[in-house]
């Protein structure tokens, strides 16, 4: 699906244990006392959406008396939405990226759209990617890259950060000549300790620390990763692609490689808005406590995820699509807190 490597939807869209995780519990559910859960696809472990997820819960196992968060491992963002239509999730963390190709049946939702959207919830996080090389592998700069010939690793197939890596690498034409891994991101940090890779893409949360799995990759590699800039060509194809921001930043949360910024001083990223999204199942009650547990208790939230965003009412509504409806109960939140758009579409469950 988002992929061209011969692999099929369902191989890309694993869900590790959900199926067990979900009958213990249900989709969207009650476990008594009017404690509503909602179950959210929360991506891969060691992601940052994992994290996020993990963090949300612990906030509402803490400080709420009618909302618990279950969140389950599947196959990335972009996955997300297919495991949503099949009723496989009532909830998830998804990208705006993968949100706005699966409106307009475009990229890998051409092929193989989808016909049931979630709604719109707020914003959890921008993920900044960006390019690291191996040491020994000769590359210098995204210029190198075009020459081909090398083993590249644009993040785990499934993941809405890959489906951005994807087109951009596309679009500067690096795609094509060279070798592509498919790994999941559990499985990168051994690739790379044994010399399979040459280049990499990873990323960073918010601008505080990398993923998990990149940062399991910094445990492993030994001192052998370095940044690479990008060339002019690669740069235009950052621009040219809808849904990619462009930043530049030192490297950071890099605490083993001490060859990190030996090519150059800064990294130009493209970065990518997160948001939650949660279907009709799940109740306008508790979409609203989820949004007053992430700005009432943040602390608490941050204590669990480092990397999350300072959340405000006007903040969590940075990542809103104009097109696509938000769930009830936080269109009633961010009516509560003046932010609300009337140019904006409230959601029905």
């Amino acid at each position: 699906m988002v992929v061209n490597n011969n692999q099929s939807r369902r191989e890309v869209l694993k869900t590790i244990g959900a199926a067990s995780a979900v009958g213990a519990t249900g989709l969207a559910g009650c476990l008594g006392d009017g404690e509503e859960v909602v179950t959210i696809g929360a991506t891969s472990t060691g992601s940052s959406t994992q994290a996020a997820a993990q963090a949300l819960a612990r906030a509402a196992n803490q400080h709420s008396e009618t909302v618990r968060v279950d969140p389950q491992e599947t196959g990335g963002w972009t996955a997300n939405l297919y495991e949503f239509e099949g009723g496989d999730i009532p909830a998830m963390g998804v990208d705006n990226n993968s949100l706005a190709k699966a409106m307009a049946g475009e990229g890998p939702f051409e092929d193989e759209p989808v016909d049931t959207l979630p709604m719109q919830g707020f914003i959890f996080t921008s993920l900044e990617m960006y390019w690291m090389a191996i040491e020994g592998s000769g590359i210098e700069s995204t210029q190198d890259i075009e020459d081909g010939g090398y083993t590249i690793y644009p993040i785990q197939p499934g993941f809405g950060t890959r489906l951005l890596t994807q087109e951009v690498i596309e679009r500067a034409g690096l795609w094509e000549q060279n070798d592509i891994n498919n790994l999941d991101t559990g499985d990168i940090a051994g690739a790379v300790e044994e010399g399979r890779i040459d280049a990499m893409v990873v990323y960073g949360a918010n601008g505080v620390d990398l993923t998990g799995w990149a940062q399991e990759v910094d445990a492993r590699a030994e001192g052998e990763l370095y940044a690479i800039p990008i060339h002019d060509t690669f740069e235009e194809a950052i621009d040219n692609t809808p849904g990619a921001l462009k930043t530049e930043f030192e490297p950071y949360g890099w605490l083993n490689q001490e060859a990190v910024t030996s090519r150059t001083d800064t990294v130009t990223s493209w970065a990518l808005a997160g948001q939650w999204a949660f279907g009709p199942d799940i109740s306008a009650d508790a979409t609203y406590e989820l949004c007053r547990l992430a700005v009432e208790h943040d602390d608490t939230i941050r204590e669990s995820d480092p990397t999350t965003l300072d959340h405000t009412p006007e903040s969590m509504t940075d990542a809103v699509i104009e097109d696509l409806e938000i769930h009830p109960g936080v269109a009633d939140f961010f009516e509560e807190h003046g932010v609300w758009d009337d140019s904006w579409i409230r959601g029905e469950v």
